[in-house]
């Protein structure tokens, strides 16, 4: 899983080298505001992908003496930092269109950028397409941060092909016009771009659906008199889990053992990559009550 996110993010900053070179060509050609907000989104973007590509492989790495839970937050960080470089392309956008909207300025030679943005929409279109599959299979934060601003270019490319085109026909103020109205699409896909990473941060709960997943497959293991105390969190690519269990207290040390152990085989089996504690409580014993709402008996009340 780790190296197809690591592929993902190689193929990330290949393709923002590409457009931003073509894209280079077409913004000299044109003089384009709208190519030039497409430039320096590329631009931004193949910075962005670097960073994506170092956050990937720095959460790659194992767990050490100093990060006994591993480097998986290294995602987080580097989807943050990422949309701190969109708000920031946006806004510059945004005030170059101001100032050409002022001037009334035409762009030179519209098909160049025309054909451009045409071929970036193809190439957008591949990587995101190999991104989304990629996301399905690791889950990677980074990555999925990344192809929301890759989907932002597709709309981006299409709103400079439209401007080009309205601006040919002589409609003044279509080229800044759009060039505004991507800066506010990008600055809307920074904020849905940091939505996951904070949740990672922060560390949110698992969704609900599958909490309840977890605790049915926990809950089919007979020697469980109830669960409680429930906390998952996400990591990078990886889960992790804590939960009481309560266990007849004539058991010996070894059967309760055991019965942890399997438990943890089955768990592991229905969630790969989920690393679960489990604290054993005999049946009847009530701890100090810290969370209402997490203490509940899973089993009985998944709510």
């Amino acid at each position: 899983m780790t190296n197809l996110a690591r592929r993902a993010a190689i193929a990330s900053v290949c393709s923002a080298i590409l457009l931003g070179a073509l894209k280079a060509w077409a913004a000299w050609t044109t003089g384009s505001v709208a190519v030039l907000a497409s430039l320096a989104d590329s631009i931004l973007d193949l910075f962005a992908s670097l960073v994506t590509l170092g956050g990937v492989h720095w959460a790659s790495q194992p767990a050490d003496e100093n990060h006994r839970f591993g480097h998986g937050k290294a995602e987080a960080l580097a989807a943050l930092f990422q949309v701190v470089v969109i708000a920031v392309s946006a806004l510059a956008i945004l005030v170059r269109a101001i100032e050409r909207l002022r001037g009334g300025d035409i762009s030179a030679s519209p098909e160049s950028g025309i054909a451009v943005s045409m071929i970036a929409i193809l190439v957008t279109l591949a990587l995101t397409r190999y991104q989304a599959h990629v996301i399905r299979q690791t889950g990677s934060v980074a990555i999925g941060a990344d192809r929301i601003h890759y989907t932002s270019d597709l709309m981006l490319n299409a709103a400079v092909i439209a401007a080009l085109a309205l601006d040919a026909w002589g409609l003044r103020g279509a080229d800044p016009l759009f060039g505004i109205a991507i800066a506010f699409w990008l600055l809307f896909g920074a904020w849905r771009a940091s939505e996951a990473a904070i949740d990672q941060l922060m560390d949110k709960e698992w969704p609900e659906e599958k909490r309840r997943a977890f605790v049915e497959v926990a809950g089919r293991n007979p020697a469980l008199k109830s669960l409680h105390d429930l906390r998952t969190r996400s990591s990078g690519n990886n889960d992790f889990v804590q939960f009481h269990i309560a266990m007849n207290p004539a058991m010996t040390i070894q059967q309760a053992h055991d019965v942890v152990e399997a438990l943890e085989k089955e768990l592991g089996e229905a969630f790969p990559g989920t690393e679960i504690l489990i604290h054993v409580d005999p049946d009847g014993h009530v701890d100090e009550p810290q969370n209402p709402m997490i203490e509940a008996n899973l089993l009985k009340d998944p709510e």
